[in-house]
């Protein structure tokens, strides 16, 4: 590839244009035979990326950035912001599937919510202090986000996106008073829900669609990060409702390379000897995957409703018992005023 295609690539986070490869002196022809040599990958219409530095990406942030990147150098308007799923990946919020997300962009002057060329435009009014900057991007911040996410994506989604929200330090009140400027907005009983069930102690996404599914089970609010020690071991359950654990169990942190560093095998007996520990004190225990909340959610919720009718069945609710192993998850956090959060 020609060193000024290359010069303009490093200065666009690894991307460039049909435009730019023509003046650096490439015709269609030259990208053509780049294309199929496995040198360039197209990630829009008249955008590419270097192959390699695609590849090396990870397919959940940084990957689904990139598109968005892309998207920004097709869009010939700049009276927009990023918005709702692209947004919440840059922010580090998750989406629904990172990596099938279209871009979503936020503007005042647009006829309707349209899908164009893989982009969903939105209409809808924003304030300046709704946005936030990312490097050269400019987005709707977490609070704004939260609840665009809510009524992009239903409940559960919008659930773990506010519960994300309060734990990278918005405050509940600034989730407020963005839904104060949603009056008459379609799903805003939803955003209000989810608003008022938000909890910064959720620890993942995936932990906060399942205590959406606790709560459809309508067998009470749950205890979040309940913990036990018996003086030589301490361990935390996701979820507790009376005397019945529930367990987020996503498979990444079973994988080479989870985020543990942990060998695989390792990771399981460890949590083989959480769950033990936990169900010696007379604890039930219902483990949900991504699969158990979505594909087979019926089956799951009567699975789920039958293990914690068993439980209360054999040990009861009440847990007085436990006063004396009772632990609490110690993790400091900071409320900041909504105009001090900053993107990192």
């Amino acid at each position: 590839m020609y060193l000024p295609a290359v010069a303009l690539m490093g200065e666009q986070h690894g991307l460039i244009t049909a435009a730019q490869l023509s003046r650096a002196g490439l015709d269609p022809h030259d990208v053509r035979r780049l294309r199929e040599g496995g040198r360039l990958v197209r990630l829009r219409r008249g955008v590419y990326v270097d192959s390699e530095a695609w590849s090396s990406l990870d397919p959940y942030r940084a990957q689904p950035t990139l598109r968005i990147r892309a998207a920004g150098l097709a869009l010939t308007s700049r009276d927009y912001a990023f918005s709702h799923d692209s947004a919440s990946i840059v922010l580090g919020m998750g989406a629904p599937d990172p990596r099938s997300a279209l871009v979503h962009v936020t503007r005042t002057k647009v006829h309707g919510d349209a899908v164009r060329a893989g982009v969903k435009h939105h209409l809808a009014p924003f304030r300046d202090a709704d946005l936030t900057h990312v490097d050269d991007l400019t987005l709707l911040d977490r609070a704004r986000t939260a609840l665009d996410m809510a009524r992009e994506h239903g409940r559960a989604h919008g659930l773990a996106a506010c519960d994300v929200a309060l734990r990278a330090g918005v405050a509940r009140s600034d989730l407020l008073d963005v839904l104060s400027t949603m009056a008459w907005w379609p799903h805003t009983r939803c955003v209000r829900w989810c608003v008022e069930h938000a909890d910064p102690l959720a620890e993942s996404y995936l932990e906060s669609l399942v205590r959406d599914f606790v709560l459809e089970l309508g067998i009470g609010r749950p205890d979040l990060q309940f913990g036990l020690t018996d003086g030589h071991q301490t361990a935390f359950a996701d979820l507790r409702v009376a005397r019945h654990l529930f367990e987020a169990d996503g498979s990444l942190k079973y994988a080479e390379g989870n985020p543990s560093g942990k060998e695989p095998a390792v990771v399981l007996a460890e949590e083989k000897q959480r769950h033990d520990f936990l169900t010696g004190f007379k604890l039930g225990i219902s483990r949900l995957s991504y699969a158990d909340l979505f594909a087979g959610r019926r089956a799951a919720l009567a699975r789920a409703a039958r293990e914690y009718a068993d439980t209360c069945a054999r040990f009861g609710t009440d847990i007085a018992d436990l006063a004396p192993y009772r632990v609490a998850r110690r993790r400091p956090r900071v409320v900041l005023p909504r105009s001090a959060v900053t993107s990192r």
